[in-house]
């Protein structure tokens, strides 16, 4: 789905494939036909937008095979299908029955990730619609944050200069967005300012800001786009995601813990002492914050009394008395059993801030809700069917805000 800003500025409307676990040519080809076009179809678009995501072995095969790249695009184009962004976070194994700490492998020191960007990217060329001002792919925030040394800062910063070289030497304008996440190197939107500022080319590589994430760090939607713009960095990337919040986790412990499941990793944080301030921006702010420093880095978390790097280990060792916020993206549309809630309204603050000016925030809005197969049993989907109407609720769910953040239909009249 397209959407127009009233700067001309076309958004695209897409969501994240990373939900189907394909990981070669032929399955990303089957869930086309399986998922996405019925996803199309029920929502009654012309067009859908996907957020495709890759696995390295598939990105690579198809770099290195214009025939296959072809048939793919001949595949999205018969269902009515359209690609301007890739999810090229996860390098493989994202279905894996324990992924975990696994995901953020190979890091951005490794080789691997910088041959896996850029058969990404050229893959993304391939595929942009010819109308298409240009692509953009979402990757990890430089890795997980233990171990990192000042040494691994400079090899990071140097593979993302390679890659922003690749990417200025492509046929069509593509731009990497490095998506911020608990835990990691990059913890907060804050943090990624900080270590892009005078590292990359910003025209190369911006902040993918994935919603649930920014919710996740209790960090203030509009301070948080405001602080890109101003350090000079570009947003070409958004994913719409909602994180699960516990205003009263004492309250809320049996419904939390069916929330705790093996496959992916939960990062949970606590609400800061001062709710008006992001602890990671004001680190006075919160007394329980432990922080070291390294000259030309970022703030790095020394074991801090208010987080925990997964739901199991938060449910034996975090306090109730504050609410919690976990890293669970839950569907959009679906509140949760309460009392817990979802943080679509960290979403709709986000949103209204990168559209509802002057001037467009960011081009392209990826829904993505990965976990519908780890979600309690009560509320995962039950079959094919049952994903696709999620799916397609999703969508309309976040169309939906979009229209109220500013946006029009493209074809709509003023």
């Amino acid at each position: 789905m397209r959407l127009r800003h009233p700067d001309g500025t076309t958004v695209f409307l897409s969501y994240g494939t990373n939900v189907h676990p394909a990981e070669s040519l032929d399955g990303v080809l089957g869930q086309l036909d399986r998922f996405s076009e019925p996803v199309r179809r029920l929502l009654g678009w012309d067009r859908l937008g996907l957020g495709l995501w890759l696995a390295a072995d598939v990105a690579a095969g198809l770099a290195a095979d214009p025939a296959a790249l072809r048939r793919l695009r001949h595949a999205l184009d018969a269902r009515g299908l359209e690609v301007v962004t890739l999810n090229a976070f996860p390098y493989r194994g994202f279905h894996d029955a324990v992924v975990k700490h696994a995901v953020y492998r190979p890091s951005w020191t490794e080789p691997a990730r910088t041959r896996y960007t850029l058969d990404c990217a050229t893959v993304l060329c391939g595929l942009l619609p010819a109308d298409a001002d240009g692509g953009s792919i979402s990757t990890l925030p430089l890795g997980w944050r233990r171990p990192w040394t000042p040494a691994d800062d400079e090899d990071a910063a140097a593979a993302l200069r390679r890659v922003a070289a690749g990417l200025r030497r492509l046929p069509r304008p593509v731009r990497l967005a490095v998506e911020p996440e608990p835990g990691c190197v990059l913890d907060t939107v804050a943090d990624a300012v900080r270590w892009l500022d005078g590292r990359v080319d910003p025209s190369a590589v911006g902040v993918c800001l994935d919603t649930c994430h920014l919710a996740v760090s209790f960090a203030d939607p509009a301070a948080a786009v405001s602080s890109v713009a101003a350090a000079g960095l570009a947003i070409p990337k958004v994913q719409a995601s909602a994180a699960l919040h516990a205003a009263d986790p004492g309250a809320a412990r049996d419904l939390l813990a069916a929330f705790a499941e093996p496959r992916y990793l939960h990062q949970v944080r606590l609400a800061p002492a001062d709710p008006k301030a992001d602890p990671r921006v004001a680190p006075k702010a919160d007394p329980r914050m432990a922080l070291r420093v390294a000259p030309g880095s970022v703030p790095r978390m020394a074991q801090p009394a208010f987080a925990a790097d997964d739901l199991p280990g938060a449910l034996e060792a975090l306090p109730d008395g504050t609410p919690w916020r976990v890293h669970f993206h839950v569907p959009l549309h679906a509140a949760p059993e309460p009392p817990l809630s979802a943080t679509t309204d960290v979403l709709a603050a986000t949103l209204r801030q990168l559209y509802g000016g002057a001037r467009c925030g960011s081009p392209h809005v990826e829904v993505e809700t990965y976990t519908w197969g780890v979600l309690p049993v009560r509320a995962r989907p039950a079959g094919d069917d049952a994903l696709v109407a999620g799916i397609a609720a999703e969508l309309r769910y976040a169309y939906d805000l979009l229209v109220h953040s500013g946006l029009c239909k493209e074809d709509a009249t003023a």
